[in-house]
């Protein structure tokens, strides 16, 4: 989810931020792991609002360039109220 890992809130702004956000968190994760959002296979993105869809779309193709596989599906609630939770399957380094 889109928190802000220096104070652990949740970020401010739309679902623009927040899937900025993310995207950004899951790349720090990944690079700690030896990978990249350029060897993600497999994602999944949980939407509060489908409505939200081709806004998210959009900042979601500025960091999966390699267009992995991708779910998204609309959920009822995220943790901590965000409006986008994105799950990342990648493959390691050589």
């Amino acid at each position: 989810i889109p928190l802000d890992p220096a104070t652990g809130a949740l970020v401010a702004g739309g679902i623009a931020a927040q899937t900025r956000r993310v995207a950004e968190n899951l790349r720090a994760v990944l690079a700690a792991a030896g990978s990249s959002l350029g060897k993600a296979v497999k994602t999944t993105v949980y939407l509060a609002d489908m409505g939200d869809f081709a806004e998210m779309n959009a900042v979601y193709a500025e960091f999966f360039t390699s267009r992995p596989a991708r779910t998204t599906v609309a959920v009822s609630a995220l943790p901590r109220g965000a409006a986008v939770e994105i799950e990342c399957v990648a493959v390691l380094d050589d």
